[in-house]
């Protein structure tokens, strides 16, 4: 593709990061420093530490029976924003949104989440030349 290959773009470097972002590691050959162990690519982790270059990483990592958290310093080239938590973002700010205009009304709503729950009953109508009933051919033993 054009314009592919090579250094990243400056804006990949021109990206605000704060403490508590959530961060995805991709790991990007064309940069070797900084670059984080295999295991850590395209895994999610908070950010802890901002440095000129780099950012520390805080990811989870299951050892054994028990989740460690580790924390890494990873070059900037090599971190993307994440957007797993913009879903549970937009929830919060409508649920406190209905939450006002509920407050402004003199109600109380409910914002939890609910189960879809079971589907509605459906009945099927057919008549008797439409039915097929499939039934399995009876054995025949072949004796050669």
């Amino acid at each position: 593709k054009y314009r592919t290959k090579g250094m990243p773009g400056t804006s990949r470097y021109m990206a605000t990061f704060k403490r508590g972002d959530y961060v995805d590691i991709v790991v990007d050959s064309s940069v070797q420093s900084g670059m984080p162990f295999s295991f850590y690519h395209g895994r999610s982790g908070i950010v802890f530490n901002v440095n000129r270059n780099a950012l520390g990483v805080e990811v989870t990592k299951v050892v054994g029976n028990r989740q460690l958290r580790k924390r890494l310093h990873v070059n900037i080239a090599h971190l993307r924003k994440s957007r797993c938590n913009e879903g549970f973002l937009k929830r919060v700010k409508d649920s406190d949104q209905k939450k006002r205009d509920a407050k402004l009304q003199g109600q109380s709503v409910s914002v939890k989440r609910q189960p879809e729950g079971p589907k509605d009953m459906k009945i099927v109508k057919a008549t008797e030349d439409d039915v097929e009933v499939l039934a399995p051919l009876p054995f025949i033993e072949n004796y050669f």
